[in-house]
């Protein structure tokens, strides 16, 4: 981390020599490959083991327009390519809206929809239909002083934004393959779940959620919000669409709050945080018994993953595969996504994708921002030694 977020990385020589070490070691462990090509060979791979993939091509925040055309178009071309993939390979398409959208119209947005829900009496011309963004136990603390209205150039450079996101939509809606909007820092939160929300309203239709949302289970507010999410979609007769995490700010966010003088967002312990998964993992899997709603339940916890796995069975989501998928990141927890796939469950790996140059910063940030992540391997490392012993005891026998 230390190398590559150094001004050596300016010297070739050394930046040639630490992206060449990295692409055969951490890049090649953790990621699809650098081109479509290369990601459809590990998407086959995958299909030929049982397991599903989650193509997420990983792109940086955009600070412009022209930026933002770009990362479009990376899109586009994802999507695309999962029409010459074998059927059902690519269970979704992953996207952020940072990538789309300017950050700082993304910071803009979330502050004026922050002090609408201060104060309702609060207009925003330019607001479209949307679920819920916040509950009553929301943060708020980020907005502070009432923010000026957008400019017109911000509401169309807003708009333009929207028009990606649509053209994003329309795309999957065409190639018959989910789109799930990560969620990111709460700083943009707002604004990232007022263009998804906004956008499955749109596009979720006949018993069929395109659009999936991301709720991060380590806010303390997340629970609250998911239930208003999911009256709101369930009122509007929405196939609601969740992809279920534990988060992956928890270092940023809790220094952005102590910095302002308020608690952080994060639940005080992982253990209140195992609940909160778990208990919102329940109310999701009682959703799809009795809706049309479907969910992602991404988790490397080898409890959580037994707990939702036992629950599915006993009210009979094993017989609604389409409506239920687990999802573990590409190279971790192998021991938790192929024991769910001998299950009978449908499990995909979450593959990032693209040269190692534009991914390695992506990986390293979320390295450094949930450190522990890593030891969820140490479970794979203690069934590969206990294996490895099976077979030379085997062999020498």
């Amino acid at each position: 981390m230390w190398v590559m977020n150094s001004r050596l990385m300016e010297v070739e020589v050394i930046r040639d020599a630490v992206l060449g070490a990295v692409r055969h070691s951490f890049y090649q462990n953790f990621c699809a490959g650098e081109d479509y090509a290369a990601v459809g060979n590990t998407v086959r791979r995958l299909n030929d083991a049982g397991l599903r993939s989650m193509l997420d091509y990983a792109l940086e925040y955009a600070d412009d327009d022209v930026a933002c055309d770009q990362n479009l178009d990376g899109f586009l071309r994802t999507i695309e390519s999962t029409r010459s993939l074998p059927p059902a390979s690519a269970s979704f398409v992953v996207a952020k809206v940072s990538a789309i959208c300017p950050l700082r119209l993304l910071e803009r947005v979330s502050d004026l929809l922050r002090w609408q829900q201060k104060n309702p009496c609060f207009n925003l011309p330019w607001k479209l239909k949307t679920f819920p963004i916040f509950s009553q136990s929301s943060p708020l603390y980020h907005t502070l002083h009432q923010p000026n209205p957008l400019t017109p150039q911000e509401e169309q450079s807003l708009q333009i934004s929207h028009q990606r996101l649509m053209k994003i939509c329309q795309s999957c809606v065409d190639a018959n393959v989910p789109l799930a909007i990560d969620a990111e820092h709460t700083k943009v939160q707002p604004a990232i779940d007022y263009f998804t929300y906004s956008a499955a309203i749109i596009h979720n239709k006949d018993n069929n959620p395109i659009v999936y949302g991301t709720v991060q289970a380590y806010l303390k507010d997340a629970k609250d919000r998911l239930l208003l999410v999911a009256k709101a979609a369930d009122d509007m007769k929405v196939p609601l669409g969740i992809k279920l995490v534990r988060g992956a700010y928890m270092s940023s966010e809790s220094k952005i709050a102590s910095s302002l003088g308020f608690e952080s967002p994060i639940h005080n312990s992982i253990q209140e945080t195992h609940s909160c998964y778990n208990s919102c993992a329940s109310f999701l899997l009682d959703n799809i018994a009795n809706g049309s709603s479907g969910v992602i339940l991404a988790t490397h916890n080898v409890e959580s993953g037994k707990l939702a796995a036992s629950k599915a069975y006993d009210i009979g989501i094993g017989k609604l595969k389409q409506k239920l998928e687990f999802a573990q990141l590409y190279g971790m927890s192998e021991a938790l996504s192929f024991g769910l796939r001998n299950a009978g469950f449908q499990v995909s790996k979450y593959m990032p994708f693209g040269p190692v140059d534009m991914v390695m910063p992506y990986l390293l940030r979320r390295a450094e921002e949930n450190r522990g992540l890593l030891s969820t391997s140490n479970l794979d490392r203690q069934l590969m030694r206990k294996e490895m012993a099976r077979r030379v005891k085997e062999y020498l026998g």
